[in-house]
């Protein structure tokens, strides 16, 4: 049976890409894309970056037409941004609004954004009724179990959420308190997705590394779909092998290095071509070591990659990695 959020239909049990602050750029989506993820959200974006009309903020509305549906989401502390921000971005065209309750860090959290607010849960629910109200777009939410352990109060926020009017929940099995430590917990995902009240789309995220994981999980746990994001870093290929998996009980072939070195060169082009040389250049160089991980004796092209501020140069560097590691398979 097919998912839906709202009209969007994205298939039976989708693939999701976690919004990541500084990762879930149009470049990275894009690789992400190619490699058949169903959905797609941007980098998170502060409300009061977008009513400032701060450049950053603006930027991180880019969105094109091969990424659909893809998702903005958006965070903030005050109820009146949070309207003004869901407005600003739905003139930006996406295909829905998410708002981000789940961000554990402390410039985040602490002025009362993203996870603090699972600390004052009427608060929360005014949010989401303001941007329910501000877009004509399906709006979604991500959040995680609770602020921390003794205040685990997921169950009231998927219920209260919903009554009014979002449609869809990802949750991310870890409470604030965890950050990204410890192992994620799913099995209170698990309840909220049995409660005979909620009808919407239940995603669940947290350390889905493997396509084993997700396979054991989708039963496991009874998720609509599941969320990834750490996982996808220098990996995109995660979405094709799970969807392989799923459809024939195969696993598929690791990527080449030539597959690898492709789909790095074709990321830092279009980091290139959206930020600009030197940001572009700066910003690929937290890639490179996941695109080329568990590869024996990289130390020094890494060292040569991130040092490197000539695009010609580091074209001629992954020529050079291709060319050497051409005869190694990897299955990572």
């Amino acid at each position: 049976m097919s998912v839906k959020i709202g009209n969007i239909d994205l298939g039976e049990f989708p693939l999701l890409l976690a919004p990541m602050e500084d990762v879930s750029d149009p470049p990275f989506r894009f690789v992400c894309k190619q490699n058949g993820v169903d959905m797609m959200y941007t980098e998170f974006i502060s409300s009061e970056g977008l009513i400032r009309d701060a450049a950053k903020s603006r930027a991180k509305l880019d969105i094109f037409e091969y990424e659909r549906p893809i998702g903005i989401q958006i965070f903030g502390s005050e109820i009146d941004h949070m309207r003004e921000a869901t407005e600003i971005a739905t003139a930006a065209g996406p295909d829905l609004m998410d708002i981000n309750y789940g961000c554990p860090v402390k410039q985040v959290a602490c002025r009362g954004a993203g996870s603090a607010l699972l600390q004052d849960i009427d608060k929360m629910v005014k949010m989401t009724e303001a941007v329910v109200k501000a877009t004509h777009l399906p709006v979604t939410v991500k959040t995680r179990l609770g602020w921390d352990d003794t205040t685990k109060n997921i169950e009231e926020v998927a219920e209260r959420l919903q009554d009014i009017g979002i449609q869809a929940l990802t949750i991310h099995g870890r409470t604030r308190a965890q950050l990204y430590k410890g192992e994620a917990d799913w099995t209170l995902i698990r309840e909220i997705k049995r409660n005979p009240r909620i009808k919407i789309p239940i995603f669940g995220n947290g350390d889905v590394t493997s396509i084993q994981k997700a396979a054991d999980w989708r039963l496991e746990f009874e998720v609509d779909g599941i969320m990834i994001g750490r996982a996808a870093i220098g990996y995109p290929w995660i979405f094709r092998e799970i969807k392989h998996f799923f459809k024939t009980g195969k696993i598929l072939p690791g990527p080449t290095i030539a597959e690898r070195v492709s789909v790095c060169r074709t990321h830092f082009e279009r980091s290139i071509d959206w930020k600009g040389p030197r940001v572009g250049i700066f910003e690929m160089r937290r890639h490179y070591a996941n695109y080329f991980k568990g590869i024996p004796d990289f130390k020094n092209y890494r060292m040569q990659l991130v040092k490197e501020e000539n695009i010609v140069t580091i074209h001629s560097i992954l020529d050079e990695i291709a060319d050497k590691y051409q005869e190694l398979w990897l299955q990572l």
